[in-house]
């Protein structure tokens, strides 16, 4: 059993800390809060120990959670890295890639666990996908949201974009060539509304879209790739397969999809399949996948190289903004 604490019980903290009660693998020893109101609060509510200071907090744990602001993240994690403790860091990883680049090093020198909060790695409906999603050359993303003050304080992409990032950056195995992208702001000082085009060397193709001042939510991706069409609905759990396969005889199936591409050229049979999703808790999985990395010396899910990537990506798009 490993002993951990929770940094920060805001909205998100609140979720982790609930989440964390039901791992019996791990001893939720308390959580610390900068806001000493809101840490009564939630101790109360919660039955969880608030400590009133996050070094102390610190000081008795094997592994930290840190939901903080991300503003606060490098500080928090790297006094946990020194300490010797393993640290899972809510995305994005930092507020700057030096930052970013900082853990990872210190993370390295001792030897430490540190996975990344992407939770959407862990969204059933992904996970569902993820097998079948091999090579695609063409990704198109979308994801909208009604506006929340909880997060303006950061462009759309750093707020929402980032997850389409990571999951981007997990299935095209090939460096990023060129970006172009645009961003307008309409209620806040940073873009509410993004879209980034980015191209890789292995010729793949993602075009990325976030708002957080859409009339209604969605969080879909669709995966093109040579013979096959993956759909994920990220926000309804839903996972659509469309593949084709040569067909050489004649198909008995009198409902069968077939396609004739004309003469000389193989007819293709189309599959249509809609994979049994899982109903889990992303939160609770993506932590229970942790202790698993910590206690067999396994590479974590969603590495901190991971989220340095991601927050790369995501200042170069931002960049864009300013000069295209």
């Amino acid at each position: 059993m490993l002993k951990i604490g929770v940094l920060g019980a805001g909205h998100l903290g609140k979720i982790h800390i609930k989440c964390i009660k039901e791992i019996k693998e791990y001893e939720l020893v308390g959580f610390y809060d900068l806001d000493q109101q809101n840490a009564q609060k939630v101790e109360e509510e919660l039955g969880v120990k608030s400590f009133p200071s996050l070094h102390d907090l610190i000081e008795i744990v094997d592994v930290v959670d840190i939901v903080t602001p991300t503003v606060s993240h490098y500080s928090c994690a790297i006094e946990a890295l020194q300490k010797n403790k393993h640290a899972f860091i809510e995305k994005p990883i930092t507020t700057t890639l030096d930052e970013a680049a900082k853990l990872i090093e210190e993370s390295k020198i001792r030897n430490l666990k540190v996975q990344i909060g992407h939770v959407e790695r862990f969204n059933p409906a992904f996970m569902g996908a993820a097998p079948f999603i091999k090579n695609p050359m063409f990704i198109e993303t979308h994801r909208l949201s009604t506006f929340n003050p909880r997060g303006t304080d950061v462009p759309v992409v750093l707020d929402l974009m980032i997850h389409d990032i990571d999951i981007l950056l997990s299935v095209v195995k090939s460096k990023v060539s060129n970006v172009s992208a645009s961003g307008v702001s309409i209620i806040c000082d940073t873009p509410d509304i993004a879209n980034a085009r980015i191209e890789f060397e292995n010729g793949c193709v993602a075009n990325l879209t976030a708002s957080r001042i859409s009339m209604k939510s969605m969080r879909k991706s669709r995966f093109f790739q040579r013979d096959a069409y993956i759909a994920v609905d990220f926000l309804n759990k839903k996972t659509e397969i469309i593949r084709m396969n040569e067909v050489s005889e004649q198909v008995d199936d009198p409902y069968a999809l077939i396609l004739d591409l004309g003469k000389g050229k193989p007819k293709k049979q189309i599959f249509i399949e809609s994979p049994e999703i899982q109903s889990i808790n992303a939160i609770k999985t993506e932590l229970e996948s942790f202790y698993s990395a910590i206690v067999n010396n396994a590479t974590p899910p969603v590495t901190i190289e991971d989220g340095y990537h991601s927050l790369e990506l995501a200042y170069l798009i931002i960049s864009k903004f300013r000069t295209e």
